[in-house]
């Protein structure tokens, strides 16, 4: 149930503290003095669409802030998904409204409007001003049945709801397969063509970089022929001493110095690894350019070698990896047009499989609301007939859709005779608003009887009724609030009467600025609220006696 709800900055709210106690919670006040506002601020925490409008002149925000105690696993359950810390029950939702951006947190952990919202399924039914004009849609129709009938749809309607999903996804696939038998034959001759063109040439990791390497060599051979010869000639070739002559006499010299001085072996040391690197340097230069011998058949299979992998890179990939991965999706269509008939034939299976199962579910679903749709007519007729509708007639048609749906083959329409010998005809056509307002009351009460929800609200659900309808409208309030928390803002003195906790909102001029005010009221007050409500400007002591009347059979009701 709400625990509470703290405003604090909203439009003329400058700061607002409610406590809500169990049974029916009932707000009235003049008209202008900000009810709307209280319903307002609690859509507001619950995350609906707002800007900085609505930040009174206080503060530079505005706070909204709702707490709830809630032991429904399913609530429970949502938030542990969404680790969010459940503090044995007690739920607050916080809304910062900023001007440019705004806030909302879950004890103390910010979250989306879309998390919000899932939450509020689980916690609080909002009934506004206008909310009774769903009832002239009629897919608002099938909602109400399927909710009445929650218990036995849920299973099945979470299981169509996989398998239309298969159904749908098979079925998209299915229209893919339009491929004429000669357009696949020319598919499957140049995918084969491909694949044996990669496969021939049997290239090997790191193949092209080799032959590539191993061209360019061959290629520039003599170039590094030359290059080496003049190499060679400079270290070991001179008409006076070549230099690996002088390196070898320096290492002797220093050598036959070493016996006059000692100091001198570090410099020996270097002039003899120096000899030695001459040495190995000559020699490998030599090896090399003996092995430069020019074979024109290699380089002419090279060169071909090198053509044969430069083509393969450019029509399927620039590396050796790119190139199996092209043969390997190649591959992969080949099977699918070699196969493509028995593929064809196994995905129209699939497709009738998935079909014929989504068929006898929503079958199923329809049987379960034919009868759901009957037995909640009968109970919203008892009730309408409770709220003053004499000798009406409410029926519930569900009718066969052309196609399945993920949400069943059927839609739901209400029909409805609101007077004898009426002819029953759809609710939309016939209802005025206070009917609709009346007829939304009726379906729900029925449905609150199978509803988890703690908290329901109805915001001025008393449009267009006076009198007796009144009276009834009271009544059928005060028993939904037996098994739920209501909150109820109202104009009429019957529905308020029946409160088992009444709140008044006042408007006042304070320090030349307006302002909304909302305090609980105690027995006293509410016969003077029920008073001004009954007599309107004027209250007379026969309207006080009537205020007193009014709420000791209002609470004798209850107690009955």
């Amino acid at each position: 149930m709400l625990l509470n709800l703290h405003v604090k900055n909203l439009a003329l709210v400058k700061e607002a503290e409610i406590e809500f106690g169990k049974g029916l919670n009932i707000l009235t006040g003049e008209t202008g003095a900000g009810k709307s506002i209280i319903i307002g601020s609690v859509n507001l925490a619950l995350g609906a669409k707002t800007g900085s409008e609505v930040i009174g002149k206080h503060d530079e925000n505005a706070l909204v802030e709702l707490t709830f105690e809630s032991h429904d696993e399913r609530c429970i359950g949502y938030l542990t998904e969404q680790a969010i810390d459940t503090n044995d029950g007690i739920i607050t939702i916080s809304r910062k409204i900023m001007p440019s951006r705004s806030v909302i947190k879950i004890n103390g952990e910010t979250v989306t409007a879309s998390i919000v919202k899932k939450l509020t399924e689980y916690l609080i039914d909002i009934h506004g001003q206008h909310d009774h004009q769903s009832l002239l849609y009629k897919h608002k129709h099938l909602e109400i049945v399927d909710k009445y009938a929650k218990d036995d749809l849920l299973p099945l309607k979470t299981e169509l709801k996989q398998v239309f999903s298969e159904y749908k996804e098979a079925d998209k696939k299915l229209k893919e397969y339009n491929i004429d038998e000669e357009e696949r034959n020319r598919n499957i001759s140049f995918l084969t063509y491909e694949i044996a063109e990669i496969d021939n040439a049997a290239i090997r990791e790191g193949e092209d970089e080799e032959i590539e390497a191993a061209y360019k060599k061959m290629a520039n051979s003599q170039k590094i022929r030359v290059n080496m010869d003049e190499a060679m000639q400079l270290l070991n070739s001179s008409r006076e001493m070549s230099a690996a002559d002088a390196v070898s006499r320096a290492c002797q010299l220093a050598n036959a110095s070493l016996q006059y001085d000692e100091d001198i072996k570090y410099i020996s040391d270097m002039l003899s690894d120096l000899d030695s690197v001459m040495s190995d340097v000559i020699r490998e230069i030599s090896d090399y350019g003996n092995s430069l011998d020019f074979d024109e058949r290699e380089f002419a299979e090279t060169e071909k070698r090198m053509d044969l992998i430069n083509n393969l890179k450019a029509k399927y990939g620039q590396s050796y990896e790119q190139i199996c991965q092209y043969r390997a999706e190649a591959e992969e269509k080949l099977n699918f047009y070699s196969e493509y008939e028995e593929r064809l034939l196994m995905l129209q299976n699939r497709v009738k499989e998935k079909y014929d199962r989504t068929k006898e579910i929503c079958d199923k679903i329809t049987a379960i609301r034919t009868e759901a749709a009957n037995a909640l007519a009968k109970e919203v007729e008892n009730t309408l007939e409770d709220l003053n509708f004499e000798q009406v007639k409410f029926e519930v048609v569900i009718r066969a859709l052309a196609e399945v749906t993920a949400d069943g083959a059927d839609e739901a329409e209400f029909m409805i005779s609101v007077n004898p010998g009426e002819e029953i005809k759809p609710l939309a056509k016939i209802a005025s608003g206070g009917e609709l307002s009346r007829i939304m009351l009726g379906i729900k009460a029925v449905l609150a009887r199978k509803d988890d929800t703690d908290t329901l609200i109805f915001d001025e659900i008393d449009t267009g009724i006076s009198g007796r309808t009144a009276q009834k409208v009271s009544e059928k309030m005060a028993l939904v609030a037996k098994n739920h928390q209501v909150l109820c803002i109202t104009h009429l003195p019957q529905i308020a009467a029946m409160a088992d906790t009444h709140f008044l909102i006042e408007k006042h001029v304070v320090d030349n600025s307006t302002e909304t005010e909302i305090s609980e009221l105690m027995q006293d007050e509410i016969i003077n609220e029920l008073s001004r409500m009954l007599g309107g400007s004027e209250i007379t002591d026969v309207v006080n006696e009537n205020a007193k009347q009014m709420k000791e059979l209002a609470n004798k009701y209850k107690t009955n």
